[in-house]
């Protein structure tokens, strides 16, 4: 129990035997957590005279941050860009089955939709060539000028975290900068922007790019394109441009996660771009208005061969990541919680181990194997032995 100089009466835990991702590196030593944050024990032993209520062992085993998602369209069975009276009960059933994949944190992400679909966050302007999954008849440019045509679409931007936009359409730079006046996040995707023109959103207030390399104009030497943003030396002093990066094995060839990963390891934020079929067996579900079908490990739009999103959980993306680039363990889980946590501006409480942080963890094996997930400190799954 706490003692009489305890500045709460709350129950504390202690996880020992363990080795905790903080500072960028694995350091062998125990995590103490209070009322859902982390606790300096220094303070807790010197301040308070505090000492810890209850103990987990976790025999050796790695304690990372939750991971995040901020790229996620649905699984089992639920389509977040699927018309619901009940979204919540969607959202919260999604919820739960990827705690076993680590996954405490995400972000609900909607395809291009009619706009009655339109609750939360990912945005209908794209351009048409690079369309992808994303229906034709649904995708928008800004024919009234700008953010009215986004407030026509969703009704209300007060939910949205992230909306993805090309930036090459005409008054897509003024809509830039009023989403990062509002605080959402603006990514550049879907897109045959060349690299000016991606330059300049950034310099407006863009911070993401979404799942890199696909749907966006190849690399070229004369004009990279929205990929030349990893290197681009017109990126304003003391900001990251993120990427998000599908390491499913499929969407990217490793020899591209690699030079993704060497020119700017700093902004890759792993994501899963998963839909509905995440969890469930092969054959054809949907994504939005499109039908897809699920053919092994490949998510195609029926009767193509065009890719629509993943089946990857976000476990199988760090792992893959690690594998396939060389990187560290530490550079493989800062990039499924750092570093999406740097992107949505939530870092002083998500995505690290500091103290005062909330107490969202995943505790691993050395194969990067989630063994148990918490939540505000509290265990909400763990793999039955």
């Amino acid at each position: 129990m706490p003692s009489n100089k305890s500045v709460s009466d709350a129950p504390i835990t202690q996880f020992i035997n363990c080795r905790i991702l903080r500072d960028h590196q694995l350091q062998r030593e125990d995590l103490w957590v209070r009322e859902g944050r982390i606790l300096d024990p220094e303070k807790l032993f010197f301040d308070e005279h505090g000492y810890a209520d209850n103990c987990v062992d976790c025999e050796g085993s790695i304690i990372a941050p939750g991971f995040i998602d901020v790229q996620i369209n649905g699984g089992y069975g639920i389509d977040f860009s699927q018309a619901s009276e009940d979204v919540s009960k969607g959202i919260s059933f999604v919820a739960k089955r990827i705690l076993e994949h680590g996954v405490t944190s995400f972000c609900p992400t909607l395809v291009t939709s009619p706009p009655v679909v339109y609750h939360k966050v990912t945005s209908p302007v794209k351009i048409v060539e690079k369309k992808g999954a994303h229906p034709e008849q649904y995708l928008r440019t800004f024919r009234s000028g700008g953010i009215e045509d986004l407030m026509e679409a969703y009704g209300s931007l007060d939910n949205v975290a992230m909306v993805t936009l090309a930036p090459e359409l005409a008054s897509s730079q003024s809509v830039v900068r009023e989403l990062c006046q509002r605080g959402i996040t603006v990514s550049l995707g879907h897109s045959v922007a060349n690299l000016s023109q991606a330059e300049e959103a950034v310099q407006n207030g863009a911070s993401f790019i979404t799942h890199l390399f696909n749907a966006m104009l190849p690399f070229h030497h004369r004009d990279p394109g929205i990929v030349g943003l990893l290197t681009s030396d017109q990126v304003p002093a003391g900001r990251t441009v993120y990427y998000g990066m599908i390491a499913d094995g499929i969407h990217t060839n490793p020899a591209a996660l690699r030079i993704a990963h060497r020119a700017h390891p700093s902004g890759l934020v792993l994501v899963t771009d998963a839909i509905t079929a995440m969890g469930l067996p092969p054959g054809r579900h949907t994504l939005g208005q499109q039908v897809i079908e699920i053919q092994g490990l490949h998510a195609y739009v029926a009767g193509t061969k065009t890719l629509s999103g993943s089946i990857a959980t976000m476990d199988m993306c760090v792992r893959h990541f690690k594998q396939a680039s060389g990187c560290s363990v530490e550079e493989a889980l800062e990039a499924a919680s750092l570093h999406p946590a740097q992107l949505l501006g939530i870092s002083h409480k998500k995505g690290n181990l500091d103290y005062g942080s909330d107490a969202d963890l995943v505790i691993i094996d050395d194969a990067l194997n989630v063994r148990a997930t918490y939540i505000n400190g509290e265990e909400v799954w763990r793999k039955e032995p």
